[in-house]
Order: structure tokens, then sequence, then C-alpha cells
């Protein structure tokens, strides 16, 4: 009976005598769990500082874009709107209309190429949506990696840390907690750590890429709008 007491006090000694907080188990964890760990959290902050970029990114465009729409539809003529904006192309749609209106403005010579100008037109555009939509798209992967191999690389760090404990109850032949409860934790951390890099990474990759197809599509209808004011210009100068 005595023994059995002694035996569960040093017990109870050794589990208290091993740091179970965040920082002592990292201290305490495997080298490559270690490793595993640095990984996660270095791509949590990546993906934070991805997220926080993105934000502000989508609120600076929705500031721009409805100043530009305030002044794209006030009634000015499109060349005094060209002329005030040509040198100040900080927003897609301003993009837009000016690579559109410096092909409008080129010289017409004949009527093949006269009536070429509106396909010419439209693949300015397109092509002038497709490179904004690379930039605002850009960092966007990198979210979606973090997001999917995250939990995964988190699992590795599980498994290993498993691993880890069996080899010290192997190596002890002791099963009791104070051996099997510090390798069981940082295996848990690992899996905690890669949920918390890949759960903001994903909700915010859907969030960000709703917002990208928002404007996509918003650019898409200016695109059209713009190419139908020009057309209806090109049929009353063809008259």
């Amino acid at each position: 009976m005595n023994e059995t007491i002694i035996k569960t006090t040093e017990i109870a000694g050794n589990i208290s005598a091993t740091d179970v907080s965040i920082f002592g188990l990292i201290n305490n964890a495997d080298m490559v769990v270690k490793l595993v760990i640095l990984l996660l959290c270095l791509s949590s902050l990546w993906s934070w500082s991805i997220i926080f970029n993105k934000l502000s990114m989508f609120f600076t465009l929705k500031n721009k874009t409805v100043k530009f729409e305030k002044l794209f539809w006030s009634g000015q003529l499109l060349e005094n709107l060209y002329i005030r904006l040509k040198n100040r192309s900080d927003h897609p749609l301003a993009n837009i209309f000016i690579a559109v209106m410096l092909e409008w403005n080129r010289p017409i010579k004949g009527i093949v190429v006269a009536h070429s100008i509106k396909e010419r037109i439209t693949k300015i555009m397109d092509l002038i949506c497709d490179r904004e939509m690379e930039k605002i798209e850009q960092g966007l992967n990198i979210l979606a990696i973090i997001g999917s191999s995250a939990p995964f690389l988190g699992l590795f760090g599980t498994v290993w840390g498993i691993m880890h404990s069996f080899q010290s109850i192997a190596a002890s032949k002791n099963t009791t907690l104070a051996v099997v409860a510090p390798g069981i934790a940082e295996a848990l951390l690992a899996t905690a750590i890669g949920l918390f890099a890949a759960i903001p990474a994903l909700l915010f990759y859907n969030v960000l890429s709703n917002k990208t197809n928002l404007f996509y599509n918003k650019m898409l209808d200016f695109s059209s709008e713009l190419s139908l004011i020009l057309s209806r210009e090109f049929d009353q100068e063809a008259k």
C-alpha cells in the first residue's frame, strides 16, 4: 500500500514537473515537430499578411470604383474625360477606358480598317481585363495552398509526435502518463496549429475569391457599356 502511494506521488511529481504550456511543449518537442510548427506559424503569418493586404485593396477599389463611375456618368464628353484620366490610371476601370480611347483616337484609313476598330476595341478590353485580374488575384493561390496543405502538415506533426511517444515508452519501459502525455500533447499542438493556419486561409480565400469574381463582372459590365457607347459614336460618325 505504501509502495503504491509512493509510486503515485512520483508520477504526480513527474507530471507537475513537465511544462505543459504551449511554449513548454514547443521547447520540449522533437526537432521534426518543432520544424513542422515553425512552418505552420510562418504559413499562418504569410496568409494573414495576404488577407489584410487584399482586404485593404478591395476597400480601396470599392471607393475608387464609386468615384470613377460617378465621374464617368457625369455627362462629360469621352474625349474630355480621357484627357483628364490618361495620366492617372490608378484603377482597373480607368485603365480599360484609357486603353480603349487610345485605340479609338488612332487615325482610321479605309473602310476595312474603320469597321475593324470595333473588333480591336473588344480585344483590348479583354486583354486589359485579364491583366487587371492577374493583379487582383495575385496571392489568392497562396491562400489556397496554405488552406489545403496546412492540415496535412499538422497531421504529419501529429503522427510524428505519437511515434515519438511510443519510442519514449519503449525506451523507458514505462506507460505512465508522465511519459505518454508530453508526446501526445506535442502531437495535438501540431494539429491545432495546422487548423489555426488552414481555417482562416480557406475562409478568406472563399471570401476574397467571391469579391474578385464580383469585381470581374463589374469590369465586364463596364466594358459592355463602354463598347455600346463607342458603337453609337461610331455609327453616328459613319453617317
